[in-house]
């Protein structure tokens, strides 16, 4: 509330994405109205995180991503979203929950002063395994 209109985007994206989550929860929505909930939550973490590393030339969205260590499979991700056919709604839970990881440990973690070596090594191995589970073939889409 400190904020005002300027929001810092780490809380609004973490915001939208924790409110997905909540809908999720209630069972009160149709799995169509909760793919398009993550969705535009993913697309718009993606659009406005990548955002602020675009320079004057066009520079490919992947590789923003690569740039801010977002993985490129939640960049595809928000490609099918904007552009394609609808992903699974598994498919749009599991980004929800990647980016929030990433948002706590590239924000939230700074924010509170939890950056401890400990943590930094369970960290790197579910990034690990979320690495190895982000390898997608093309029925992952459908």
């Amino acid at each position: 509330s400190r904020y005002g209109p300027k929001m810092p985007l780490a809380v609004d994206s973490t915001a939208e994405l924790i409110r997905c989550k909540v809908l999720d929860s209630s069972g009160r929505l149709k799995s169509h109205e909760l793919i398009l909930s993550y969705g535009l939550a993913l697309v718009r973490f993606v659009n406005l995180i990548t955002e602020r590393k675009q320079k004057t030339a066009s520079i490919p969205l992947r590789q923003l991503a690569r740039e801010v260590d977002i993985p490129v499979w939640v960049v595809d991700l928000r490609h099918e979203l904007t552009h394609g056919k609808l992903p699974r709604l598994a498919l749009c839970r599991k980004g929800c929950d990647v980016v929030l990881e990433w948002l706590r440990k590239m924000y939230w973690n700074r924010q509170l002063g939890n950056n401890l070596c400990e943590e930094d090594e369970d960290e790197e191995e579910e990034q690990e395994e979320v690495e190895a589970n982000a390898d997608l073939d093309g029925d992952a889409w459908e």
